[in-house]
């Protein structure tokens, strides 16, 4: 695949202070990288300077093979940028705003019109079309600046917070429409929500305190949780003491923890290594004899891993 997004040795400091540090990676046509990061780990100044509105201290970026600082223009013109906040003029009603980009991008007569009717069709704001923006909510105004980012159908997308404001329907259309788009671009997508990973990226990066902590896919990601394959198994009541010895038995049960219910137990078990423990699982209740009401796999959660990354001592970038 074609790579679209080159950033080589990234870095940004701010007198003593660094917030970026030696950051690389590539971005080929196709992919979709979610950027996580705590508040302040320099997501923002990253994608500032990829988009070319921030100058980097050191390293190079390039978009659609044109370096960012040496051809700025060409650069802007291969890609759409959603920044923080969705910056716009109040004053302006979303139908002459995106006529007014749609101008500054260079089109004209029916062109124009073509780009702008595609643009606010995509995304659902017909019903806000005449209002003045200052009296928008936030989640309108957000779809006004993901309007702007996507009206000249660039190769490339930098979104930073595309769904904040967005009620579950909304974010539900702005995922819906990434997913509809992904294979003809490539795209960054910065993000607090990680379910938003879930959904539309094929790659994860995580970067804290300025660092790369982490690149890989949602699944490598997922990998990265200690308690991956954990299950939950929930019998009648009875002798919770040796239920657990015995399940601590099994080869590659790590640990067992145990909850009482009304007339149940509930026992979570850690596997080692994240194994799949199911199967010897069933095999130790049907030969127990036990009455299971209820065994699954618990899921994965997305955010306990992100806080096990960023709140580690260790800085080394995981892969």
């Amino acid at each position: 695949m074609e790579t679209m997004i080159d950033v080589q040795n990234l870095r940004k400091t701010f007198g003593s202070f660094v917030a970026v540090s030696n950051i690389s990676f590539q971005l080929k046509r196709g992919e979709v990288l979610g950027f996580l990061g705590p508040n302040g780990a320099g997501k923002s100044t990253a994608m500032k300077m990829i988009t070319g509105f921030l100058t980097p201290t050191d390293g190079q970026v390039s978009i659609c093979g044109h370096d960012v600082t040496d051809e700025p223009i060409k650069v802007k013109a291969a890609l759409g940028y959603l920044p923080e906040g969705a910056p716009t003029y109040g004053d302006m009603t979303p139908n002459s705003f995106l006529e007014f980009i749609a101008e500054i991008r260079g089109y004209k007569g029916e062109e124009k019109q073509k780009r702008v009717q595609q643009a606010v069709a995509t995304t659902n704001l017909e019903s806000v079309l005449h209002k003045p923006i200052e009296t928008l909510s936030k989640g309108f105004k957000r779809r006004v600046g993901l309007a702007q980012a996507i009206l000249h159908d660039p190769d490339v997308l930098i979104l930073d917070e595309p769904t904040d404001g967005l009620d579950p329907n909304q974010k539900h259309e702005v995922r819906a429409l990434l997913q509809s788009m992904a294979k003809d671009k490539a795209i960054i997508i910065s993000t607090h929500i990680l379910e938003e990973v879930e959904a539309v990226c094929t790659r994860a990066m995580i970067i804290s305190r300025g660092e790369l902590l982490f690149d890989g896919t949602p699944q490598e990601l997922e990998a990265q949780s200690k308690v991956r394959n954990a299950v939950s198994l929930v019998l009648e009541s009875g002798d919770t003491k040796e239920v657990s010895r015995k399940l601590e038995q099994l080869n590659q049960v790590a640990s067992v923890q145990t909850q009482k219910r009304d007339d149940t137990v509930k026992y979570t078990i850690i596997p080692k290594d994240g194994k799949s423990i199911v199967k010897d699982l069933a095999h130790l209740c049907r030969s127990e004899n036990w009455t299971v009401d209820e065994m699954h796999v618990e899921p994965v959660k997305l955010d306990e891993v992100f806080r096990s990354i960023t709140t580690s001592e260790s800085q080394e970038v995981r892969t």
